[in-house]
Formats: C-alpha cells, sequence, structure tokens
C-alpha cells in the first residue's frame, strides 16, 4: 500500500449560547453541531457529566464509536477477502476515560457479534478481528490499548 496521506475537514459549530455567552460556567449549553460537506450533520455536546445534553452526541462517545467503527471497516474488508461471509456484525463496544489533572482514555474494549456463513471458517474469522487491529487507522493512532473480544456465530 503506498505511503498516501488523507486529509478531513470538519466544522464544529457552538450552538449553546443562551444569551450571555460564557459569562458563567452555568451560563451556556454545551450543544455544537458538527458538520462534514453534504453529509447529516451531528447534534453534540458534552458528556451529562459535564453539564451535556445526553440526547446528543459527546467527543467520548464519538472516539469509541470512531474506532469500533473502522477496526468494523478493516474487518469485512479483510473477511471479503479470505472468503469468509459476514451476515450480521454489531459492536457493543465500551471506553474508559479517567478524570483528573489531565484526563484521558485508558482503553476502549471491542466486543463484536458476527454472524457468518455456515460452513465459512470460525477460526479464521476469528483471527482476522487481529489483522484487523493492526490496520485499523483509528486504533493505531491511540496512545492507550483497544481490545477486541469477538464472539462469532455460523447461520
Amino acid at each position: 500500500m503506498a505511503n498516501r496521506e488523507h486529509h478531513y475537514r470538519v466544522n464544529v459549530q457552538w450552538t449553546g449560547n443562551t444569551g450571555s455567552g460564557t459569562s458563567s460556567y452555568r451560563s451556556y449549553r454545551r450543544d455544537y453541531v458538527i458538520r462534514a460537506g453534504a453529509k447529516p450533520p451531528i447534534d453534540g455536546s458534552s458528556d451529562p457529566a459535564f453539564l451535556g445534553d445526553p440526547a446528543r452526541w459527546n467527543p467520548e462517545d464519538l472516539l469509541v464509536a470512531s474506532a469500533s467503527a473502522c477496526h468494523k471497516l478493516w474487518y469485512l474488508h479483510l473477511c471479503a477477502e479470505a472468503g469468509i461471509v459476514v451476515l450480521s456484525y454489531e459492536d457493543e463496544a465500551h471506553g474508559t476515560m479517567r478524570e483528573g489533572e489531565r484526563g484521558a482514555f485508558t482503553g476502549i474494549v471491542l466486543y463484536p457479534r458476527v454472524v457468518i456463513r455456515a460452513g465459512d471458517d470460525v477460526a479464521l474469522a476469528t483471527r482476522l478481528h487481529h489483522d484487523a487491529h493492526d490496520k485499523c487507522y483509528i486504533a493505531n493512532s491511540f496512545n492507550f490499548p483497544v481490545d477486541c473480544e469477538p464472539t462469532i456465530e455460523t447461520a
């Protein structure tokens, strides 16, 4: 694979000014909208623990979702190449973040539940999760572990 460089542009607009801006910590909403080209906008806020709107995506949700989605996309690609037919894929990813003087994520665990075609190689389908992890651009960018505990079933 060539060493190509890709660029991503997003627009994040704060929409939480209730009239007095950030005159105090509780005077504004944490709401924002993420836009990227013609894609549907994403309504965001902070985590409810930080006075955010629980009905909106927060940066922590998006970080965990990015790791899960990247892993899934690589996994599907590798399965297609290996002749493993994936019929369904669902992940219940969990991320852990620690607050402190310098808060940070300490890890993400992916729990993909995959159904493959009857007769396909379950052992290979399981091993391909390891390969997907090695190729995932998002996981490779983190300074904390991303683990994967897959469940593979046959149809």
